[in-house]
């Protein structure tokens, strides 16, 4: 008997965890468009399953050419540009690793709130430009002791940020689509109502067009110029020439960012701004937590392929 056939479009799976996949199935891709095409006219019928990640797009029409397909495999936490309702109409499981990572994003925005808060880029060049050795003082930067974090989402991504803010000092409240019963924190309807109850407001909210500019510039300067902004989400969810037009004219304190509109073509005024810690979209990106993810697409896929 062949071993099933899956079709995978993400080449952001570690080569141990390929090498699984490798050794399991009979595996196809990543693929140039061409290629792809070539494949699907072939042997679409028989993939049964893919390993994608939040980054290729896996529309209506692709779904359409994998008639015998039973299961997509997401290597991220984003599903936002899969045709999640395709997949349900036709009863096509779809897994993600946002538990698996959840612990490794979360750590990565508490580094981006405390470090745009305490100016810590800016420190880092102060001491290596001489200036510190010179005599020249440094600019306080602001607390994180008792400040309010509003939280934007609060799956299991939020939840873990929520974990490390609370033993950090923070006081918190959220906002989701709809309240949570039995989470004792205060909840707001609206992202502008958080953040006009926020000194820091994470977003750790799914993205996509439903969500795009959900983050719009009242929201922003409702935080003020002491306010931090902390996204850890997608680019999208942020509207960006506003963030971009707060930061420079003071009307947002700081903000620290993993994800952009147009990356990683990230707009050049960014790299400019003072009040910015910019990261190269890395919340995930660790030896341990990527291994971690590439297990459970191989997990995942395994279940629903070669259960018994």
């Amino acid at each position: 008997m062949h071993p099933p056939e899956i079709l995978v479009l993400t080449s952001m799976i570690q080569p141990a965890e390929r090498a699984a996949l490798d050794a399991i199935f009979t595996t196809h891709g990543p693929l140039g468009s061409a290629a792809l095409d070539a494949l699907l006219a072939a042997r679409g019928d028989r993939i049964l399953g893919i390993a994608t990640s939040g980054r290729e797009l896996l529309d209506s029409a692709l779904l359409a050419k994998l008639p015998a397909l039973r299961i997509v495999a997401c290597f991220s936490a984003g599903i936002d540009r899969i045709d999640t309702a395709a997949l349900a109409a036709r009863g096509i499981a779809l897994t993600n690793t946002s538990a698996v990572l959840a612990e490794e994003v979360a750590d990565l925005a508490m580094a981006l709130a405390v470090m745009a808060r305490r100016r810590l880029v800016a420190a880092d060049a102060h001491v290596r430009s001489g200036a510190w050795a010179s005599g020249q003082g440094f600019a306080f930067g602001r607390s994180l002791q008792g400040a309010r974090m509003g939280l934007l989402g609060f799956g299991h991504i939020g939840a873990a940020i929520a974990r490390r803010a609370a033993a950090a000092g923070l006081a918190l409240r959220y906002c989701t689509r709809t309240q949570r019963p039995g989470l004792n924190l205060p909840f707001h309807a609206t992202p502008l109502a958080l953040a006009q109850d926020s000194d820091i407001l994470v977003v750790a909210t799914t993205g996509g067009a439903a969500n795009r500019n959900l983050v719009d510039e009242a929201t922003l300067r409702a935080l003020g110029p002491h306010g931090t902004l902390v996204n850890i989400a997608r680019g999208e969810v942020v509207e960006e020439a506003a963030l971009l037009a707060a930061l420079a004219d003071g009307g947002l304190g700081s903000a620290g960012l993993d994800v952009f509109l147009n990356e990683p073509k990230v707009d050049p005024r960014f790299a400019v701004l003072p009040n910015v810690v910019l990261a190269p979209h890395i919340a995930s990106a660790t030896v341990e937590t990527r291994s971690a993810m590439g297990v459970h697409v191989v997990q995942s896929l395994r279940a629903a392929l070669l259960a018994a």
